[in-house]
Parts: C-alpha cells; structure tokens; sequence
C-alpha cells in the first residue's frame, strides 16, 4: 500500500481536487506530534475563497476514515493524518521480508544502457588519494543503476595518451635506467616524471623534445611505442592490485589510446561540416557564440588533445552501446573542458549530446596543499589502504581479540572506513585530507554502519531459528520499531534519489540513519527475551534491516561483516 497516495485519494473525494493536485501538497512533518502525512489548506484559500482553518476543518467533517487510518486531526490550516501502526508495519516490513536483497530494485531502466566513465588514472604516475573520489563514485553510481534495472557499462578511461608520455620518454632517456624501472616500477616512473619537471625550469627546450617524441607515438614510431607500452603494462600491474583491493571493476579499459587511429575521420567529420578553423596555426571549434574559449582539436605541431579524444569516445560509446546517458566522473576543474566538447558534439548535429553528463566532484587536497603528482606531493592509494587495514586490525585486537577471520574483517572493515568516509559527504564538497578523520571510527562512519549490520546478524545467530510465518505486526507499535519502518520504506526512493542526482552520498547517509534508529531500537526494546509474539515480531524487524543494510552497503561498494 501506498499510504501517502491513499491519503490523496482521501484528500481528493472530500475537497472535490484531483488525486495528483492532492498527492503534490501532501506533506511528511518533521514533528511526529503532527501525524505522519499532513495536508496543507493553504492553497484551497483563492479557490474556496475562505479562511485556510476553515477549509480544513469543513474537508475534515468529510473525510471517510479508513482502517488503516488510525487518527485525523485538524490542526489549524492542517489535516493530520495518523497510520494505524500494525498496519503499517506490516506493509514495509512483509515487503521486504518478501523481497530480501531485491527490495529497492526497479525495473525503471529496462532496456536501457548507462555509460559511466570513471577513475581514469594517468599510465606511468603511482595511484594516489586524489583517484580515489572518481573510482568509488563511480563505482557506486554504477551499482546503483544496475539496483534500477540499466544495463551499466564501465569505462575506465585511462589517461594513456599525449605529451606526458613524450616527457616520460625524455626524462627515461636523460635520467632513467632500465634495471632502475625493472626494479622500482611506477615509482621510478614517477622520480624521473618528477625529475623532468625540475629540469624544464631551467631548460625550456625539454618541452619541445617531449612535443616531439609524442608527435613520433603517434606516427607509430617502433622506439616511442615499445617504451610508452613498457610504461603502460608497469601501470596497469600497479592499478589492478589497488583496484583488487577496493573491489572495484570495470567492463573496460578503453583509454586515450585506444582512440589514436580513430580522429582522423571525426577530423575530417569537423572539417567537412565547417567547424574547423585555423588559429595561430592550430586546429579549433569556435564556441564564441556560447561565451566559451575555442575548443583546441589539433595543436599546432599536429598533436591532439584531450578534446579530441573526448570527442572521438563520445562518438564511438554512441555507436558501440547506444547509451541512455553517458557520465563522466572528474573533478570540478574540468567542468569548462566538459562545456566545450559536448557543445562541439552539439554543434555536430547530434541530439544525443544533452545525453552526455559530467559529474563534478570536489577536490581532494592535503593539510599541506594540493596533490601534484609533477612535484611528487601525493599520498599513495595503496598505503591509504594499508594504513586503513592495520588501524583496524589494531583495533579489533584491543576490543575482540577472539574475533574469527581478524585479517578479513580488518580488510573489510579499514577499507570499507576510507569508502564510506568519502562517500558520506556530497560529492561536489572540497575534502582536505587528514588520517585521522578517515581512519576514525567514530560517528556517523563506515565501521559504525558495518557494526550495527553485524549486530543484527548476533541478534538472529542467538535467536536461532527465527519464524517469519504469521507475525503479528499489531506489536510493533512502539516509536523506535515505526522508526525503523519509515527508514526502510523510504530506502527505494533514496535509491531513485541518488540515481537522478548522481549522488551516492543520498544512500550513504539513509544508512547511518537507519543504524541510528536500529541501535534505539535494540537499546529500547528487549529482544530475545520477549513473550513469543513480539520476540517474532522484533525478530522480523531486524531480519529486514540486516537485509538492507547489507545490500545498501554493497551499493556503495562496501563488504558487510557478519562478526566484528
């Protein structure tokens, strides 16, 4: 039952107004003293052509209650209404009892595919703390459009491609040794990429040999493309064991280089439908008519850039996948880069370019300032995660030295801790990182919502077997069990929240308010010793919120302990 589009029907039969004018008005107060929908006269006022407390009063006096109406009350411009508690608890918690780890999906994108273009590290640069917002928001949208029936498809677009490459060969010739990479791998990489960028200060031409060595990468140079591939299979090692241990997976990994033999005919697409024009001897769409700069397509020394390749995935993504929505996960900076090729996509004539959606993020800085992978000023990924899974593991054996599995939970619990903690807050939010706040446990946290999913799964392991036949829902009446009901009957639309908004931080922060409202509830009411009908009926609460919390979770890209 759909309680508020009941109460809309009531609305609607007794001030004579159509059931959609009635459902947009009604309200859910902050205040439970006020019922659990309200009604609102003000807006009857012009059309009635009486005083707001009157109309509610005379829509009260015709109102028919029905049995899962438990009280209605006028007070002042407002028709309270008050669901009979068993009733209601019944219809959420029977819903979810019925459809275990399936409630909350949809079939609302049947049929339909989303891309989503997410992490996008750059090759031969060590995997730091700045990648970790655009993988696990990525990754969580992901889920989350698969919860709602979308085929996903996720791309992780690697930074593989362009004149960093050319700086890299450079500083490998100049300053880097064969057993030196063998050995150190992505951080050798990383100390001579570093390296060059201290030595172009003092000799600008450097830069021009880089321009040089990337224009032979894409001219197929047998020297240029054997080193860039050495570089790019060291990469994708290091990658691969971060991504391994954030659980994190992607349908493909189409970088930039994978569209190299692909620009030449979207070019000549620009050329031919007279976008292209020449500027200071380089290539450029001009956006001046939507107060952008010009969009760069091939530079002067016969380079392409990022647009370029950007343009030339959109146009490939559109013909390999048909895509609903295509969505780029980067950070906030890059919104005008974003601007300007989609409008390129535009101006090509294809409709499809209001498809094509950035998702910005804010950006991750350290107590000391920015990230810069050119100055060598980044925190690892993979020591984050180290770090994460030691703290936890010393906590675990202070608080639960007996504790089964420790190195797994440890895994599960620290780098569930570093998701969660990012994830929690909107995506659009700068975060300045600092240790201690990822790795507290504390509040409103990863490990907080993990303990109390793990507590549920005690709860029902003393229990033993636990009946959900015949529950007799009439005595959950209490404030904390309705709680816990009103939580879980609003999972599904924060799921469609979340997906429309492209916000996961929706889903994060409805499971810390679920684990608040569990952990009254098992603070208020006892469980295991209760008379046998309410002892079932607690029990059917907590097999639903154990349900939940472990497949919200897993939306988000987290592990849900059973122990802790």
């Amino acid at each position: 039952m759909d309680f508020k589009l009941e109460v809309a029907k009531l609305l609607a039969t007794a001030a004579d107004i159509s059931v959609e004018d009635a459902l947009s008005a009604v309200e859910t107060p902050g205040n439970k003293a006020m019922g659990d929908f309200a009604y609102p006269c003000f807006r009857l006022a012009k059309v009635f052509r009486k005083a707001p407390p009157m109309i509610a009063q005379e829509i009260y006096e015709k109102l028919n209650k029905p049995a899962f109406i438990e009280n209605i009350q006028v007070v002042g411009a407002y028709v309270n209404f008050f669901i009979e508690k068993g009733v209601y608890a019944q219809e959420v918690l029977s819903k979810v009892l019925a459809e275990k780890e399936n409630f909350g999906t949809s079939n609302m994108g049947n049929g339909k595919t989303v891309v989503i273009d997410y992490s996008s590290p750059n090759i031969a640069k060590p995997f730091h703390v700045g990648h970790l917002r655009s993988t696990v928001i990525g990754n969580a949208i992901y889920k989350i459009y698969e919860k709602l029936g979308y085929h996903c498809e996720g791309v992780n677009h690697l930074g593989d491609w362009g004149t960093q490459f050319g700086k890299l060969i450079v500083a490998y010739r100049n300053w880097g040794s064969k057993e030196g990479v063998e050995s150190n791998g992505i951080q050798e990489l990383m100390r001579i990429y570093v390296k060059f960028h201290d030595e172009v200060e003092n000799n600008p031409a450097l830069d021009d040999e880089a321009r040089l060595w990337f224009v032979k990468m894409q001219e197929g140079d047998e020297e240029a493309l054997t080193l860039w591939k050495w570089f790019y299979d060291i990469s994708i090692k290091e990658f691969d064991r971060v991504y391994d241990m954030l659980g994190v997976k992607f349908d493909a990994y189409t970088g930039e280089s994978f569209y190299n033999d692909k620009m030449a005919p979207v070019v000549e697409e620009l050329k031919e439908k007279k976008l292209l024009k020449e500027s200071e001897g380089a290539m450029i769409v001009d956006l001046e008519d939507k107060n952008m700069p010009p969009c760069l397509i091939i530079r002067k020394d016969g380079g392409t850039l990022y647009a370029t390749r950007d343009i030339t995935a959109a146009l490939y993504r559109k013909k390999t996948y048909n895509f609903e929505k295509c969505i780029y996960l980067t950070a906030l900076d890059q919104n005008l880069h974003f601007a300007q090729w989609f409008e390129v996509i535009h101006k090509m004539g294809y409709d499809w370019y209001k498809d094509l959606i950035h998702v910005p993020f804010g950006l991750v800085s350290l107590d000391s300032g920015k990230l810069s992978t050119r100055h060598g000023n980044v925190v690892l990924m993979e020591d984050l995660l180290s770090q994460a899974i030691g703290e936890t593991r010393r906590i675990i054996e202070e608080k639960n030295p007996s504790l089964e599995n420790k190195e797994e939970v440890s895994k599960q619990v620290g780098i569930g801790a570093v998701i969660f903690n990012d994830l929690y807050n909107g995506r659009i939010k700068d975060v300045v990182f600092s240790w201690e706040r990822m790795l507290n446990f504390d509040g409103e946290t990863g490990p907080y919502v993990q303990y109390t999913h793990a507590r549920a799964c005690s709860i029902l392991k003393r229990a033993g077997e636990v009946s959900l036949e015949n529950i007799n829902y009439g005595k959950l009446s209490d404030e904390a069990s309705l709680d816990i009901c009103k939580l879980l009957e609003a999972y599904p639309d924060k799921i469609k929240d979340a997906a429309s908004k492209l916000e996961p931080s929706i889903v994060t922060r409805h499971l810390v308010a679920i684990s608040q409202a569990f952990n009254k509830f098992y603070h208020d009411n006892p469980i295991l010793n209760s008379e046998d009908e309410v002892r079932q009926a607690r029990l059917a609460v907590v097999v639903a919120v154990k349900t939940v919390m472990k497949e919200g979770l897993r939306l988000l890209g987290i592990d849900a302990p059973e122990q802790m």
